[in-house]
């Protein structure tokens, strides 16, 4: 499957038979922001000669090791995860995208462009969550997904990083990576079979917020049709913050550099692992990088003030929750009794079809338990959710609904029909509704989660979902007939659920609006 796009041949797969796809895996949009161009600007690839090979996942972007980052052993999911936390994975050589399309002749389909979460910190697009094939072929459309720098290779606003640049002096490079892998889509969307005239940015969790961004974002403008950020929302750290934090991590890993030529000499000698390295030790102290930064030239400084002044992309929203996306994060309030080692072990071994020695308290603490109480797991999950979620969505909503906005969207998800005790321990957790609208329940995180009695109900809800975002993707609105219930606008929302045998869904309102 040869394709000509702006910058040369690439060579991809053809797995119609197996998938009812085509997909070019690997595809770099921008020159490797290695040496010189670490903490630059994206710049454009240079163009290649003959036909590139597209039929392998690029390397994730180099990041400390977490759940959900890539292998040690490379850009996949495996057991092997659990040895590189909190050690260096990945490369810093990883600006590509993966493309996939249905393996039909059709033109002008609509483009998904899908920006991973991790807390701009980890993730790879090569997520095995984040396969885009069983969506590409089920809302018929385009799916591309992305690498972008994470965390101090991502956002630094180091004053010694200034070159009189504005693009290069903002501090945002994993923002510009993201807006120059749109302008690759925009420039190469019909090479692939797709309209570059309709094109929706997705993204979860820290990837929202990025969604959200590049929709204030002066930078953006002719790059997105329409919006759906899942978990996330408007959310900028303030230029004296990422600098405080960037001099900071400056000391840690150069040590007392004096001026602050000294100081990037050194660290520009540095080797990607020791940035990170040096990343990680700073973060058992004082937290992690900054997500985005309000800057004043890639992002605006105020971006409630943009918005209500009409700078932002006037575009259809379709926003989503899960119930229970504090459940992922238990570790912020020493809830979670196994290490990540464990605990990532116990979730890759367990089998959702057999019986399990393991109990809810095998995994949460004592002060939690039972997790039904006051107090418990589960109140204290929703805490969570309502502290780190909950008010950034709806913020970020009504400053769009404030400013005139017609043509917001909103969901809700509420399965949680895990085999016990992760029904428990997780249920309608962060990230949880992916597997769903990427139809990728064979392999990944959450793979426990799915079991041969929860199939029907859960692959119904599935389908359900994606509908929504093919007729979201094509008109505007998520309203399909199989819905049965009316679709209304925000403050307006619709839950998504299922048993094991059926899904529901239902329209509600959002509480406190």
């Amino acid at each position: 499957m040869i394709r000509n796009t702006s910058l040369g041949l690439v060579e991809g797969t053809d797995q119609s038979r197996s998938t009812g796809t085509f997909a070019w895996l690997g595809v770099p949009y921008a020159e490797p922001p290695v040496g010189r161009l670490r903490w630059r600007a994206p710049v454009p690839h240079r163009p290649w000669h003959g036909v590139r090979d597209a039929q392998q996942f690029g390397q994730g972007c180099i990041q400390e090791g977490r759940m959900f980052s890539p292998a040690p052993s490379g850009p996949h999911y495996g057991l092997d995860i659990r040895d590189g936390l909190k050690k260096p994975v990945g490369s810093e050589d990883c600006l590509t995208l993966n493309i996939y399309r249905p393996s039909t002749q059709e033109r002008n389909l609509p483009v998904i462009v899908f920006i991973h979460g991790g807390s701009n910190m980890v993730g790879y697009s090569a997520d095995p969550m984040y396969d885009g094939r069983a969506l590409a072929r089920k809302a018929n459309a385009v799916v591309v997904t992305v690498n972008y720098r994470l965390g101090v290779l991502g956002w630094l606003d180091l004053p010694g990083l200034k070159t009189g640049d504005p693009h290069n002096d903002s501090g945002n490079f994993g923002t510009l990576d993201q807006v120059e892998s749109l302008r690759f889509v925009n420039r190469n969307a019909r090479a692939f079979g797709g309209d570059p005239s309709n094109v929706t940015v997705m993204g979860e969790s820290a990837g929202a917020v990025n969604v959200w961004a590049l929709m204030v974002s002066p930078l953006s403008k002719g790059l997105i049709d329409k919006a759906i950020p899942l978990s996330g929302g408007l959310q900028f750290s303030t230029p004296s913050s990422a600098r405080t934090y960037a001099e900071a991590f400056a000391d840690e890993a150069a040590g007392p550099a004096g001026t602050g030529d000294d100081a990037v000499r050194r660290l520009r000698s540095m080797s990607a692992d020791e940035i990170i390295r040096a990343q990680v030790r700073r973060g058992e102290t004082a937290g992690n990088p900054p997500r985005v930064i309000a800057d004043g030239v890639v992002l605006p400084e105020d971006y409630h003030a943009a918005i209500a002044a009409g700078n932002y992309r006037d575009v259809p929203v379709l926003a989503g929750n899960t119930l229970e996306e504090g459940k992922l994060f238990g570790s912020a309030i020493g809830a979670f009794r196994p290490t990540d080692y464990q605990r990532f072990t116990w979730q890759y071994q367990f089998d959702p079809d057999r019986p399990s020695r393991l109990k809810v308290r095998d995994f949460i603490v004592d002060r939690y338990l039972p997790a039904k109480r006051p107090g418990g797991w589960n109140d204290a999950a929703d805490g969570l959710t309502d502290s780190i979620f909950t008010g950034l969505i709806h913020d970020s909503m009504n400053s769009l609904r404030a400013a005139g906005h017609d043509n917001l969207f909103y969901y809700q998800f509420g399965w949680n029909q895990q085999p016990a005790p992760f029904d428990t321990v997780y249920g309608a957790v962060h990230a949880i509704d992916l597997p769903f609208l990427f139809h990728t329940f064979d392999e990944g995180f959450f793979s426990f989660s799915f079991s041969h009695k929860n199939k029907p109900g859960r692959l119904q809800l599935s389908d359900l979902m994606i509908d929504s975002v093919d007729a979201f993707v094509r008109t505007g609105r998520p309203q399909h007939p199989e819905l049965g219930e009316k679709w209304d606008q925000w403050p307006r929302s619709m839950m998504f659920d299922a048993g094991n045998r059926k899904a529901t869904v239902r329209p509600g309102s959002v509480e406190g609006q």
